[in-house]
């Protein structure tokens, strides 16, 4: 659509546009489309926009100030608008716009164009394999009805092509399904296709929702057999008939002669409204499905709706006639029949309809406390296992990593409101320290850290974590006492072997439940300091390792080595690198000398 060669104008320009329905399309600056709405009339509508006098709300207005350009494509009805705009929106995903927040692919059951076709269900549609129906809200809903075509019809499940001369060659055996009597198998040929055919024919009924028609076939079939004094099979056809007519009870919601169409209704709150969707085909639910949409520019709930309406349709394919609401509306767009029913059966539909929508919004609810009840109950059990003066919203953990030696390392993890803050994350290299020492390394990394966040006025975090048993916490202690913060801040050590915790001075551990949430979080917190300390030393032996593959070019330093791996950031980089691109880096003689040696 956005290819198409639109009429377009500026904002100031909108009195140009015509008395007739449409889409309008917004664009900023840098020609990126914001918003899509459709109209009876583009002129007065989009004229709405810009009038002073219309009231509009101050986040329509923060949209208002960024449109550049206007496009629009006029349609011959309000409904065509509708689909245009469901359309577009779908596209585009405009960020003014309001979607649906549901990304699922759904399920259908395929029926194939094949010899002796096969129904089984997929999520992928290519028309070309066969007819699709659905989509299926979930799963389970597509597995009950597969399992009842299946309980009722002797269908294959095999992938086997058994086109006629396969079938005459002989050139495959009945399997396990035929000997249970799930298959009369066609594969040997002991089953022709115009007698498969007859079931797939009352398959594609129920897939299509029409069970009556099945449940005559079963009703005649019953009758002749037992008309031919063929009681076993008049029997059999009896189970299939009581099965299917068990089926169509427990989803009959209302009476079975109701024709096919769709209920929908809408239950709005401040920032997000839901809507849920019901199919009824024959009197029974066929399909359940609740989204949640975001307010994006404070929309009333009729237009809400609306959205919800054509999206949901065009998703699952609906083409009932008539569809019921739970608001009123004044004029129903031309081509689609919305009714809001008063009493009655259909009353009824919209009431349990709304019992849905209700029940998602309630379980939304209650997930988000749950959520948040959870993280507020592991910083609340660990404020009272470490006796904290306050949460531990803000906590910050240390690590030394200095593998034989090499590369003394710390690093700093940040844990905020008990999740990994990690843009907060620091990796520091050991500057005042010769070789393997944990306790005068900790100190720095531990005095550095503080003392920048002095200088700077950031706040403290609530609880600081050692990684380390009572010597690395004294050196810890030893840097806060010198910044004179020692006991504004808890600090705690955790020793690894018995996953300990200690406080400054104290001789024994503070005892915590092993099996503790709290336990838990701090070792979480320890693990995750640990990796970022041992991959930021694992990286720095990588680039000594390449380092040292240069420096034992005559002439070659670690500082010119260091300069090209910055630069080239690999070995194989530098290899592959020309004379004149190692020169630009360190000067003509140390290059040739490096190329020479690279390219013998």
């Amino acid at each position: 659509m956005d290819d198409m060669h639109s009429p377009s104008y500026l904002p100031r320009e909108y009195h140009q546009l015509p008395d007739l329905p449409g889409v309008y399309r917004y664009y900023n600056k840098e020609g990126i489309l914001i918003y899509v709405g459709k109209a009876k009339n583009l002129k007065k509508r989009v004229g709405s926009y810009f009038n002073k006098n219309a009231g509009i709300n101050q986040k329509t207005r923060r949209m208002v100030r960024e449109i550049e350009k206007i496009e629009i494509t006029i349609v011959n009805s309000e409904f065509d608008a509708l689909l245009l705009e469901n359309n577009l929106i779908k596209k585009s995903q405009p960020r003014y716009n309001v979607l649906l927040k549901d990304d699922k692919t759904y399920p259908y059951l395929l029926l194939t164009n094949e010899s002796f076709p096969r129904i089984y269900p997929t999520r992928r549609v290519i028309p070309s394999k066969g007819t699709y129906f659905g989509p299926f809200a979930s799963v389970k809903a597509m597995n009950n009805v597969l399992d009842l075509i299946l309980s009722l019809f002797t269908i294959r499940t095999c992938k086997l092509d058994l086109s006629l001369e396969k079938i005459k060659a002989s050139n495959y055996k009945v399997c396990l399904e035929y000997h249970l009597g799930n298959c009369k198998g066609p594969c040997e040929g002991l089953q022709d296709e115009s007698s498969y055919l007859k079931d797939i024919e009352q398959a594609r009924n129920i897939l299509k929702g029409n069970l009556s028609f099945a449940k005559n076939y079963f009703k005649e079939s019953m009758q002749a057999a037992a008309t031919a004094l063929d009681f076993e099979n008049a029997h059999l056809y009896k189970e299939k008939f009581d099965l299917l007519e068990k089926y169509q009870a427990r989803s009959l919601v209302i009476n079975p002669n109701v024709d096919s169409l769709d209920v929908f209704s809408i239950v709005s709150e401040e920032k997000y409204a839901f809507v849920n969707y019901l199919r009824i085909k024959n009197g029974a639910i066929t399909l359940s499905k609740t989204v949640e949409l975001k307010k994006k520019l404070d929309e009333p709930d009729q237009e809400l709706l609306l959205t919800a309406i054509v999206r949901l349709r065009d998703q699952f394919q609906s083409d009932a006639k008539e569809v019921l609401v739970n608001l009123d509306f004044e004029d129903s767009p031309e081509g689609l029949q919305l009714v809001q029913p008063k009493i009655g059966d259909k009353r009824k539909l919209i009431e349990l309809s709304l019992k849905n929508a209700l029940y998602y919004k309630k379980e939304k609810a209650l997930l988000a406390g749950e959520t948040k009840n959870k993280k507020n109950r592991v910083l609340l059990q660990l404020q009272k296992d470490l006796s904290l003066g306050e949460l531990p919203y803000h906590i910050e953990c240390f690590d030394n990593s200095n593998i034989q030696g090499s590369n003394p390392v710390a690093s700093m993890v940040c844990f905020k409101d008990g999740k990994p803050s990690k843009k907060e994350y620091r990796h520091y290299h050991i500057k005042t320290v010769s070789g393997p020492n944990d306790f005068a390394s900790m100190e720095e990394v531990v005095l550095r850290r503080y003392k920048r966040i002095l200088q700077e006025g950031q706040s403290l975090p609530n609880l600081i974590v050692i990684d380390g048993g009572k010597g690395q916490l004294s050196s810890a202690v030893a840097a806060l006492k010198t910044l004179d913060i020692y006991k504004k801040v808890p600090i705690i050590g955790i020793a690894k072997r018995l996953e300990e915790i200690y406080f400054p001075g104290d001789q024994y551990p503070v005892f915590v439940d092993k099996k503790s949430e709290s336990l838990r979080l701090i070792q979480r917190i320890r693990d995750e300091a640990h990796r970022f300390a041992i991959t930021f030393h694992r990286n720095l032996r990588s680039k000594g390792a390449l380092g040292t593959q240069l420096t034992t070019i005559e002439g070659i330093g670690e500082h010119t080595a260091h300069k090209l791996l910055s630069r080239f950031k690999s070995f194989k980089n530098i290899q592959k690198a020309t004379l004149e691109e190692l020169s630009g880096e360190i000067g003509k003689d140390k290059a040739s000398k490096i190329y020479k040696e690279l390219h013998p």
